[in-house]
């Protein structure tokens, strides 16, 4: 009994020690959403998208800041998601969300690859970050011809452009605050330097 409990903790240790080592792999101050950053030139309605997808990269950038495998794995109950399978699908919102934003359609039933939990974050932040430039790019009237594209096999459906603010980009906010609450619950509040109403800490 004794050398199982011991083996149990030194694999604890060992899976702990190896999350830490992964996330030194990235440092976080060259993700973008540290901060918002500087206000757009203009109040263009390129520059509106923009600014939507730039604050929810900065929440998304401190909510999942330092997040330990016990954050990853805790749900608030049985039915629930763990944070990690919610972060999964914020991925998945960040990818949907840079497809509209290049015109390209979003496949369905097609296998998605799989990435560690750090390489996900680099993704997710990164997704956003490109949308949002490519937003800001775009003409009022390149926006209101805009679509959402989705293909299944050899169908291909769209719908208009405003879908993509009530729709995904509504979503990924909501489950990024799922994740600030999750992280609470598990012991490990969020930094109460994050300032979203200024978009940089105080």
């Amino acid at each position: 009994m004794k050398r199982l409990l011991l083996s149990l903790l030194c694999l604890f240790i060992f899976s702990n020690f190896a999350f830490c080592q992964s996330e030194a792999e990235y440092d976080s101050s060259t993700l973008p959403y540290e901060s918002i950053g500087e206000y757009p030139i203009s109040h263009s309605a390129g520059n509106m998208i923009k600014r939507i997808i730039d604050g929810l990269g900065y929440r998304y950038y401190w909510a999942t800041d330092s997040l330990t495998i016990e954050d990853l794995n805790f749900k608030p109950g049985e039915t629930n998601r763990t944070s990690l399978e919610t972060l999964d699908h914020l991925h998945g919102l960040s990818d949907f969300i840079l497809k509209a934003a290049r015109g390209l359609p979003n496949e369905r039933g097609v296998d998605k690859p799989e990435y560690e939990w750090i390489e996900k974050r680099k993704l997710t932040l990164e997704n956003f970050k490109e949308a949002a430039s490519i937003f800001s790019l775009m003409t009022e009237d390149q926006l209101s011809k805009s679509e959402i594209k989705f293909r299944r096999g050899n169908n291909e459906s769209s719908v208009p452009f405003w879908h993509i603010i009530n729709g995904p980009i509504a979503d990924a906010l909501n489950h990024v605050g799922q994740i600030i609450s999750n992280r609470r619950a598990s012991g490990n509040p969020l930094d109460p330097r994050v300032n979203v109403f200024m978009g940089n800490n105080r």
